[in-house]
């Protein structure tokens, strides 16, 4: 059934603006409700002004994510106080009557019921204001905000339980999408244009737990039954790697990209985050991957601060995490979120120290970062270019993008020349800030 609402014979469409906080798997449910909102007709739109309907996924992964939730929902409905306001996601699912309570907040759909959302907004909700008129639904456009990647949500929820974390409360049990559904996601992506999918879920390592896959059949039903140039994992369990998991970068279409988090390099502080994997299987895990490929790019995330943190253990994940060289790291400070084992443990680290010691690691972060970038130079590289373009003279633009070992590239290339969407080879010659510049052969 298609929620297009007849007016004098004519079908009036919606302006739609989507929002959202947080990871990466709430970006690929916004890609799939634009899709689904896009099938019924209506529009997606930039510009909040313009919007009859906004929806925001809502993040909860810390107490300060939380606290920004709630600020976009306000500042949302202060910019468009006329537009319907649905909010989903994790802070509207622990937080429930408090979001209906802020003003302007016209529908709360739970994690639980994100599948329903966008039936749910337009059955639901009254629209007094709908301006625009077609005759038939278009054809699905892609919702990728600028992009040339898109993300694709492969499961939800997770069956660990690690003391520090509030999202396995506010998602559930693991639910896996099927085979079929997400290679045709990714097919349909492919014929839109997309050349570069990232796998997500809350638990990706976890997939097909509920109907006899795993992430290594996933993988490979992919790699054999779509087309798609570059194919990129969100973020995995270091425990859950195997040995079918680590041949599968066999495949130059598998990108040599991994974020692992570690959350903490001291094996102490590890068992009490309830996390399954010690820093010596995870040590080797880098040296495995780094042997395989060259300049292999491992991510983490890193907690500073977690209960009854000492020095001692802090110094000995500091360590760790130099010896490992990570590529980037997303740096946490501690904050005790409730419902969670770790907001009830003993001896939290005085806010002053846990500043330190995050300072201290955004110093190591910063120039491990610049050591990766430097050991890349002279290597020739694929690129994607994305779309954005800076003028840096009269006759030409710097254009952006991303190596296969998602390394940010810049080129200059003439004015009217451009490169958006299209993957080519590309020399890093030197470093500036925070990106690469390379010549494109």
């Amino acid at each position: 059934m298609r929620h297009i609402f007849p007016i004098l014979n004519v079908l009036v469409i919606m302006q739609i603006h989507l929002k959202t906080l947080g990871c990466r798997l709430n970006e690929a449910e916004l890609e799939t409700w634009a899709q689904a909102f896009q099938a019924q007709g209506h529009r997606i739109t930039q510009h909040i002004s313009s919007a009859q309907l906004v929806v925001i996924n809502s993040c909860a992964v810390t107490q300060d994510a939380a606290r920004k939730s709630r600020q976009l929902i306000r500042r949302i409905h202060r910019e468009n106080p006329q537009a319907k306001l649905v909010v989903s996601g994790c802070y509207a699912t622990l937080n429930q009557q408090e979001a209906q309570a802020l003003l302007g907040v016209d529908l709360v759909v739970s994690n639980t019921d994100k599948a329903q959302l966008v039936d749910r907004a337009l059955q639901e909700l009254t629209f007094d204001s709908m301006p625009e008129m077609a005759t038939e639904p278009s054809e699905v456009a892609l919702f990728t905000r600028g992009r040339q990647r898109a993300f694709v949500k492969v499961q939800d929820g997770c069956r660990y339980r690690c003391t520090f974390c509030i999202v396995t409360v506010a998602r559930g049990e693991e639910v896996s999408r099927t085979l079929d559904d997400i290679i045709l996601e990714i097919n349909t992506l492919h014929a839109q244009g997309i050349n570069e999918v990232i796998l997500t879920g809350v638990h990706l390592g976890g997939y097909g737990s509920d109907h006899g896959e795993n992430i290594v059949s996933l993988i490979r039903a992919i790699l054999d039954q779509t087309q798609i140039a570059r194919l990129r994992l969100g973020s995995l369990e270091p425990w859950e790697l195997t040995d079918d998991f680590f041949a599968l970068f066999t495949n130059p279409r598998l990108m040599p990209h991994l974020h692992l988090p570690l959350q903490s390099g001291s094996d102490s502080v590890l068992r009490r985050m309830a996390r399954r994997c010690k820093t010596e299987d995870y040590a080797q895990i880098v040296a495995r991957l780094r042997a395989q490929i060259p300049h292999f790019n491992i991510t983490t995330d890193i907690i500073v601060g977690f209960p009854d943190e000492t020095h001692e253990e802090w110094q000995e994940s500091m360590n760790f995490i130099e010896a490992c060289t990570f590529g980037h790291i997303h740096i946490f400070t501690y904050s005790p979120r409730e419902g969670t084992k770790a907001a009830t443990l003993p001896n939290p680290v005085p806010h002053e120290i846990k500043k330190q010691r995050s300072e201290a690691l955004h110093a190591l972060a910063k120039k491990m970062k610049y050591d990766f970038y430097h050991q890349n130079m002279g290597e020739i590289v694929d690129v994607l270019w994305e779309g954005q373009r800076e003028p840096i003279s009269e006759n030409k633009v710097r254009m952006f993008g991303y190596t296969s070992n998602y390394l940010r590239v810049a080129c200059d290339i003439p004015l009217e020349q451009t490169l958006e969407n299209t993957i080519t080879r590309c020399q890093l010659e030197e470093i500036d800030t925070d990106y690469a510049i390379g010549r494109v052969f």
